[in-house]
Order: structure tokens, then C-alpha cells, then sequence
């Protein structure tokens, strides 16, 4: 089975996040590619020349030459550029532990492409760019791998084979032409189609645990949050409508729309019965209500909620909603209608035990957020206390109604069918009423952003109990819904922050 490169990104980021950290793992990549070069070469019979770009498979580079160097062979690295513009901090460190290596290793460091040394090799490892590149080669990398391949040596390729798109394996103009690709934890799939460039393709650990990959993390928040240019307009980052709200609970659209504020859409619209919408209107400057004819959701409203469904790109439905049984017919009509359109749907709390009662296979994205109750009265099964069991019955239960379950609870469990997480963020503080309201709103902004409805739900439950996690150490467990809010920003700009949250 293989894995993207914004996978992988993923998955490093979220492996140091559980312990193991990028300096571990690019040892580890240098090593085994070194491993391989020492199986098939003495080192009195073979010259090794390593070239390196500035990033994390550049550090995997200089990894492999200081281990060929300890295994006596003598080695010569070209770096792609300054020293001094090495961006990855763990390959930094790499490449100053190559300094003292003076007598057995040769640094060049190539700032113009008409400067790179006239290499002599027997083996010539390529780590200049690995997986996730995009677009053609620009120099000084161009000049460089054209210079690899007019080496006649056995070309070793660290990860993906320089100028390879590692996704679709797509030739970006001028790529190495390898004898041997190294590649790491798993296979990549543009790697099974050039194989004129990839050669003899080998597989090798590098100690990510294959559990991580079930784990939320900071790398799933990173895959879902959008860069923001300067030249950015209104709605460019989503427009959520949310139909909820009654006469006894205004709060919890409120929650869902400020939540989603705070993870950045542009606009949030509240859909409730008028008088609840006026309530709602004083309590913030910043939401925006649309007011229901009637105390209560029912199906009258559909064509006012129809003409803004035209400018939304995510809605969420149910919190606050009731189950009065025009309500019921209400929500009921409205999923058909929200499914016509293609928009992604989030249903939580009422308009979850609504769809319960006629529940069918989705026919456009879908999120479920149940707690346990809830999920209960969804599948007519109680929750275990085996995580793994609990686990494989969300995952069926996704498989069935074509939709990402988050089944809430002390772990969260998020599936789509196909794809499986746990998240363990978030504490016993939170059993309050209305963080679930705000996780709504953080996974209904990544979907009205456009994000993949299962990655949204994943970032959303990390986000939204590691806001949480920094409440609780704020204030104890005495936190209202509301705490929550302003820390979601803090968890998005540095997801990683949560570390010594968790640690504690």
C-alpha cells in the first residue's frame, strides 16, 4: 500500500509530535540508504559522491555520507546552494556534524550552477529534492541532475528520484535517472510508473510506527488549513449556514458560528425561528441571522433556507433544532435538498436523532458528529470499551451510510469507511455542554473551505479538544463552551504547541 506525499508530511509531523522526532528519522533514512550503497560496494573499490539539496532529503544526504565516511569509503558531497540557506533545522545539524569530517569527506558547496565540481564516482546518490515536488526544475537542481545523469556510475535515488512528481509519476521536465530508489516507510505511487528513472525500487523502514498513521496529530491540521494570500477576497475562504436554534437552546448555533469564525470562514448565517434569531442577533456584532417564520424549524421555512443555500459551501444542522415532528419533516426535506446541491452537510445533535429515524446512504458529503447516545439511536448499538472494537464499528458504520462518522468521547474516532483515526486531545472538562457545538463549527469551516470531509472532521477533533487541553491548564476544569474559542487560532498557527500540553 502506498502513501502520498502529503501523507507522509502528515505522518512525519504527527511522529514527532508522538515521540519520535524528524532528527530520528532522517538517522535512519541516511543509514539504510547507506546500508544498501555498503551491501553492493567495497569501499576500496568505489568513490561516492552524495548530492544534497537544502531541505530534509538533503539532510538525508549528509546522513548517508558521514555513514559511508565512518565505513571507510571516500566521499564527496555537493550541496545545491549555500550552507548558510539550509532551511530544515534537522538537516542543519547534519551537515555540521560533517565539518570535523575533513580527512574522508569533501564539502562543495555550489552556488552557481556553472561552479559544480567535476565529480569522479563509482556511485552517485541524488538527495536533492525527495517527495512533494511540484512544477519543473529550476536551477541550480536542473544543471545538477543533469550532471548526475552524465555520471556513469550506479545512480542512487534517496526517497524519489529528483524531477519525479512522487504522486502521479509524472516526468517534470528533467529527472534523475536512477539504478536504485530508496525509498522510506512505505512505496510511493508515482513510483510505479517511471521505471526507466526509478530503477531497482527498494522499501525500507525508518522506525514511523505504522500505528501513527491511525493517529490525529498536528500533520492533520496542517493538510486542511489554507495559506491566505494578500491579493484574498470575501467568501474565498467559505460560507456556512447554520439551521439550528429554538426557543429553549439559542446557544448552540452560536457556538457552531463563532467556532467556525475563529477557524476562519469568511461568513457564517444562522438559520433559526425568529424570535431566536433576534436573541442571537444581540448577543454578537458578528454573526449574521436569517429569521424562520414560527417557533420552530419546520417545513414553511425550506424556501427562504433554499436562497441562502445558493451562496453556502458548508451547512451544519441540528444543534438547538428540537424534535417537533414538523421539525423532523423539516430537516428531513432540507438533506434531500442540501444532497441535490452537492454542499457539504455536518448534522449534530437534533438533526442527527432526526436523520436517525430515515437514514440512508449519502448522496453528497456528509459528516456525523454523534456522542454515544446519539450514536446509540443512529445504529441501535451501544458503544464498547475496547478502543479497537468501538473503532472497527464506527468504520462500518461510516462504510454503510457513506459518510465520516466522529463518534465524540474520551477518545474521539473518526472514519469514513476507508480511513480510520483516533484523537486523544481534549479532557474530562469538556463533558460540558457546548464544546460539541464548537467542534462543529471548527470541521463545518474546513468543509466550507473545501477540505476533504474526513481530514476536516480529523483536524476538527484535534483542534477542538487541544483548545481544550489549553483551557484546562488556564483555568482547571471549569470551563465554559466559550473558553474555547480563543485558543482554536493558537492551536492552528502552531499545532505543535500542544506538545507540552499533553506531556503534562
Amino acid at each position: 500500500m502506498s502513501i502520498t506525499s502529503r501523507e507522509m508530511r502528515a505522518l512525519e509531523v504527527n511522529s514527532e509530535y508522538f515521540g519520535v522526532s524528524r532528527l530520528q528519522l532522517m538517522e535512519n533514512a541516511g543509514r539504510v540508504v547507506a546500508v544498501e550503497i555498503a551491501s553492493r560496494f567495497k569501499p576500496a573499490e568505489a568513490r561516492v559522491a552524495v548530492f544534497c539539496g537544502l531541505g530534509g532529503n538533503g539532510g538525508d544526504g549528509f546522513v548517508v555520507a558521514r555513514h559511508l565516511a565512518c565505513a571507510g569509503f571516500r566521499v564527496e558531497v555537493v550541496l545545491a546552494g549555500k550552507s548558510t540557506e539550509i532551511g530544515d533545522e534537522a538537516a542543519r545539524k547534519n551537515w555540521v556534524a560533517l565539518q570535523s569530517l575533513r580527512s574522508s569527506v569533501v564539502l562543495h558547496e555550489v552556488h552557481d550552477s556553472f561552479l559544480a565540481p567535476d565529480v569522479k564516482a563509482e556511485v552517485v546518490v541524488d538527495a536533492l529534492l525527495g517527495v512533494g515536488l511540484k512544477g519543473n526544475l529550476r536551477p541550480p537542481i536542473l544543471q545538477l541532475v543533469k550532471k548526475i545523469n552524465e555520471i556513469r556510475a550506479l545512480r542512487v535515488a534517496v526517497d524519489v528520484p529528483t524531477g519525479i512528481d512522487s504522486d502521479s509519476g509524472e516526468v517534470l521536465g528533467e529527472a534523475v535517472r536512477a539504478g536504485l530508489t530508496v525509498t522510506f516507510h512505505r512505496t510511493k505511487p508515482g513510483l510505479e510508473k517511471p521505471k526507466k528513472h526509478v530503477g531497482e525500487l527498494v522499501v525500507r523502514d525508518i522506525g514511523l510506527p505504522s500505528e501513527f498513521e491511525g493517529f490525529a496529530g498536528p500533520g492533520d491540521v496542517q493538510l486542511v488549513v489554507k495559506p491566505r494570500s494578500p491579493d484574498a477576497h470575501k467568501g474565498d475562504f467559505g460560507r456556512l449556514l447554520v439551521i439550528g436554534g429554538s426557543e429553549v437552546y439559542s446557544g448552540a448555533p452560536v457556538l457552531v458560528a463563532l467556532g467556525a469564525l475563529r477557524t476562519g470562514v469568511d461568513l457564517a448565517y444562522i438559520a433559526a425561528p425568529h424570535e431566536t434569531a433576534y436573541a442571537i442577533s444581540s448577543v454578537s456584532p458578528n454573526l449574521i441571522t436569517v429569521k424562520l417564520e414560527g417557533d420552530h424549524l419546520n417545513p414553511r421555512n425550506i424556501a427562504l433556507i433554499s436562497r441562502y443555500l445558493e451562496t453556502s459551501s458548508a451547512v451544519v444542522m441540528g444543534p438547538g433544532l428540537g424534535l417537533h415532528k414538523e421539525t423532523k419533516q423539516a430537516v428531513k426535506e432540507l438533506i434531500k435538498l442540501v444532497e441535490s446541491k452537492k454542499i457539504p452537510l455536518l448534522l449534530d445533535a437534533d438533526g442527527l436523532k432526526a436523520f436517525a429515524e430515515f437514514k440512508h446512504k449519502a448522496d453528497s458529503p456528509l459528516v456525523l458528529t454523534p456522542h454515544a447516545g446519539e450514536y446509540k439511536l443512529l445504529t441501535g448499538r451501544e458503544t464498547t470499551k475496547d478502543l479497537r472494537e468501538r473503532a472497527e464499528d464506527v468504520r462500518k458504520t461510516a462504510e454503510e451510510l457513506v459518510a465520516v462518522v466522529l463518534l465524540k468521547g474520551h477518545v474521539d474516532v473518526v472514519s469514513d469507511g476507508r480511513r480510520t483515526k483516533l484523537n486523544f486531545t481534549g479532557n474530562p472538562g469538556m463533558t460540558v455542554g457546548g464544546t460539541g457545538d464548537v467542534l462543529s463549527g471548527v470541521v463545518a469551516a474546513f468543509l466550507a473551505q473545501g477540505a476533504d470531509p474526513f481530514e476536516a472532521a480529523v483536524a476538527g477533533a484535534f483542534i477542538n479538544g487541544a483548545a481544550g487541553d489549553f483551557v484546562q491548564c488556564e483555568k482547571g476544569f471549569h470551563m465554559v463552551p466559550t473558553d474555547l474559542l480563543d485558543w482554536i487560532p493558537r492551536v492552528m498557527d502552531d499545532p505543535m504547541s500542544h506538545v507540552k500540553v499533553r506531556r503534562e
